[in-house]
């Protein structure tokens, strides 16, 4: 039988290794990233042209018609009484 002394020292040894070869991979990978931003150029979106005039006619998103409203919840009135029979 091999005694605990030897176990702790091979366990040590495994866990300092493991370690370190996580270490060495992970600096690696940091560089090779740092170097691939480098070399590789940035993508820079096209400019969206905006529109200078505002139509006044169209309601804005945040803006609902007063009809749209009411045919909303007549929708929602003659749903919950056909289900709830």
């Amino acid at each position: 039988m091999t005694n605990i002394g030897s176990l702790l020292g091979d366990a040590a040894t495994l866990m300092i290794t493991g370690m370190s070869v996580v270490f060495i991979f992970l600096t690696i990978l940091v560089y090779l990233v740092r170097l691939m931003s480098k070399l590789v150029p940035e993508e820079v979106p096209e400019p969206i042209a905006a529109s200078k005039t505002i139509n006044k006619s169209q309601p804005t998103p945040s803006t609902v018609s007063p009809q749209v409203v009411a045919a909303i919840s007549a929708a929602v009135h003659q749903y919950r009484a056909s289900t709830a029979k």
